[in-house]
């Protein structure tokens, strides 16, 4: 997942921390249950590199990036006999007032340029290939707004990691070795009501955030037990150790239908660091001291995806591929889902359509 030489080549497929773009194109898709769906899906999504390169190389000042996103229901049917330890349906989060839903989702394409045609045409090509195969549960068009800024007036992404801590944070190493370069994302769409945020005063909206909002200035918590919005969002383990995500956020709307939002993606190399967050934003931390951001900002997807490096990617077309690049032989692997589901021939069945029996028809992915 490297952008180097991105000024004379495309940006390679699955480069999670390809730089911030001004465009973006976010797109969730249902896979059809039958096995020519499943086969075209397989076709396309090893082959996203070349449709990226067909389309960046008019223009490498573009950084046109797409990263592929599965879920764990079209895992299960893609690999059926093992998984990132991590993935997991997105899982409802119910608090006292506010819900995080979990909606429908095989796949996400999160696609970034500095030009919103280089994302279009993209898209099309993928769609195209793609055809009857999918269902498209949601697209979304975001764009960077101001000095990145939500459409709530606050600068967005200011806890991102840089430098040497970017790597470590979103790509997959020791944690998972058999999915190195791997990474997992969450996206949620949030919608605002703007006509309640902008009846708050500034310095309600400043404590409602932790910063200020001309300067970005991190403030302290102001009231007891009510912790502010990025102070929910900081996960710090038992430890004492302070665990980041790599966000992507963009705004989205439509002025004359009324539709403000923010388009939340977070990848990370650790899921339950995300999904901490999510609870401790949903739920409260101490419960029922949720994230005063969520009366005004509705989440109405919620997904949970593995991003796999761009050689298992590509490996998908190919099963004895795949096992290679997994590190697996036909022979089981002990200690792995692998051996556990090993077929009665010897194969490890990669590549079948048979699915986990745990896998519930219609769960969102």
């Amino acid at each position: 997942m490297s952008t180097e030489h991105g000024d004379r080549v495309p940006i390679d497929a699955q480069s999670v921390d390809a730089p911030l773009s001004r465009f973006a194109v976010f797109l969730v898709v249902t896979v059809g249950p039958d096995s020519a769906s499943l086969d075209t899906v397989r076709d396309t999504i090893s082959s996203i590199d070349d449709l990226v390169k067909t389309v960046g190389f008019r223009d490498l000042g573009g950084h046109l990036s797409c990263v592929v996103g599965i879920g764990r229901l079209l895992w299960d049917r893609l690999v059926p006999d093992i998984r990132p330890v991590e993935l997991e349906v997105f899982p409802t989060i119910r608090g006292d007032v506010h819900t995080a839903v979990s909606t429908p989702g095989d796949l996400i394409f999160h696609i970034r340029a500095e030009r919103i045609d280089l994302c279009f045409e993209l898209e099309r090509l993928l769609l195209d290939a793609l055809g009857s195969a999918v269902r498209i549960a949601d697209e979304t068009q975001g764009f960077r707004y101001f000095d990145e800024r939500d459409l709530l007036g606050f600068v967005d992404g200011t806890a991102n990691p840089i430098g040497s801590d970017l790597t470590p944070t979103a790509v997959i190493d020791d944690e998972d070795p058999r999915f190195t370069g791997g990474s997992y994302v969450v996206a949620q769409k949030y919608l605002h009501d703007m006509d309640a945020w902008k009846s708050l005063t500034v310095e309600q909206q400043e404590a409602v955030m932790g910063r200020t909002k001309l300067d970005n200035v991190e403030l302290p918590d102001s009231v007891e037990n009510q912790k502010a919005h990025k102070t929910l969002a900081t996960i710090v383990d038992e430890n004492g150790v302070e665990h980041d995500i790599l966000r992507d956020n963009m705004p989205f709307g439509r002025p004359g239908a009324g539709e403000f939002g923010t388009y939340f993606i977070g990848y990370s190399a650790q899921l339950w660091v995300t999904m901490r967050m999510m609870e401790r934003m949903f739920i409260g931390d101490p419960p029922g001291f949720y994230d005063k951001l969520l009366d005004v900002s509705t989440p109405v997807t919620g997904g949970t995806f593995f991003v796999p490096s761009n050689p298992v990617l590509q490996a998908l077309a190919d099963p004895t591929a795949l096992a290679g690049t997994l590190g697996l032989s036909s022979g089981g692997d002990e200690g792995t889902e692998a051996s556990n589901n090993e077929e009665a021939d010897g194969s490890l069945g990669i590549g079948s359509l048979r699915a986990p029996t745990d896998e519930l028809e219609g769960t969102a992915s």
